[in-house]
């Protein structure tokens, strides 16, 4: 199994969803910008995939790293499961699957063995590196692909796993895994095949810590290490609910019942003097088998926002009112406090 681990991808990484034009436009020199704040300030780990604007993502950390990271020091992961089909009359000035891009393609779902090996090679050549360190199959899981879920899941087991692990056995990745929103597909995936990592989205933040049931035990048992993507569960524990400013939860306006937990875990943290995302960034971290945490970043300042959320100092009784309050589960690790 992989020794890829916090030692090694460090507590935080980044998230170079953005850097694809998420919902809206980023110049070049902004990305590159912000991925050298985030090298300077110690980040060494980097996610992105080629459904990030259409391998705009990828272009731009290859780009970026060419310049500040010759030697390849740094840990890069990106993703498998989706092709990139031309689209030669797509209009590229209007979002399309959330992104605003200048790329004439667009992303298609396919686990295919030799969709992935194609994959494979191609985010090689868009990040311009030798070698890639972990490769995660996207979006598996009944939640993404509804009725067509089984279809997929046969696919990548027949195929696009057998192709990673190809991959992983001959040495050109270090690490396989799934990078996904769900808990189920984890455990679905877990049941049939041998992962190094996961990457899961929001499902286990502030917000919500269902997968302390199951799913992090075992991969406790299995040895897999959690990376944690959206640890703002789509930017509502960093932003908060009481500005009244509109919001994001899953990458959709939020429900009520959401609305209203946000809101009390904001007054307690406030009640404390400490900002939310500081605590929602931390959180996560106190569990052993979190490997990293890896919030998205969108412009130096962001960056630097990350480092002082990370280094603010939280204290033992705002886990303790968030327990007391239900806001936490009773078996939640946290920071600072041995369990």
């Amino acid at each position: 199994m992989t020794t890829l681990d916090r030692s090694t991808l460090g507590a935080i990484g980044f998230g170079a969803a953005p850097l694809g034009n998420l919902y809206r436009s980023l110049t070049d020199a902004a990305a590159r910008a912000t991925i050298r704040a985030a090298w300077n300030a110690g980040i060494r780990y980097f996610d992105t995939a080629p459904h990030y604007g259409f391998g705009l993502s990828e272009k731009r950390l290859g780009s970026a790293l060419a310049e500040i990271d010759p030697d390849e020091q740094a840990i890069v992961s990106t993703k498998v499961g989706r092709r990139l089909d031309p689209v030669p009359d797509a209009d590229l000035t209007r979002p399309r699957q959330g992104f605003v891009s200048p790329e004439p393609v667009e992303s298609v779902f396919d686990y295919g063995y030799d969709a992935v090996m194609r994959g494979y090679e191609a985010s090689r050549a868009r990040l311009r590196r030798d070698r890639i360190d972990v490769l995660y199959a996207h979006d598996l899981g009944r939640l993404t692909h509804g009725d067509a879920h089984p279809h997929h899941f046969c696919a990548f087991l027949d195929g696009g796993y057998k192709a990673m692990r190809a991959l992983r056995d001959g040495g050109a990745v270090r690490a396989i895994g799934i990078g996904v929103n769900e808990v189920a597909i984890c455990e679905q995936v877990l049941a049939h095949a041998d992962l190094d990592l996961i990457l899961l989205a929001g499902r286990y933040t502030l917000l919500e810590q269902d997968s302390l049931q199951t799913l992090l035990p075992l991969c406790e048992r299995r040895s897999v290490g959690v990376v944690i993507g959206g640890p703002y569960n789509s930017g509502i524990l960093a932003q908060g609910v009481g500005g009244g400013a509109p919001v994001h939860y899953d990458y959709e306006p939020p429900p009520a019942d959401i609305v209203a937990r946000v809101a009390r875990i904001e007054a307690l943290c406030a009640a404390h003097g400490v900002p939310m995302a500081a605590a929602a960034l931390q959180f996560p971290l106190a569990h052993p088998q979190i490997a990293s945490v890896i919030p998205g970043m969108a412009s130096p300042d962001e960056a630097a926002a990350t480092i002082a959320a990370m280094a603010t100092p939280l204290p033992p009784a705002l886990w303790a009112d968030l327990k007391r309050a239900g806001l936490l589960r009773p078996d939640a690790p946290v920071p600072g406090i041995a369990e």
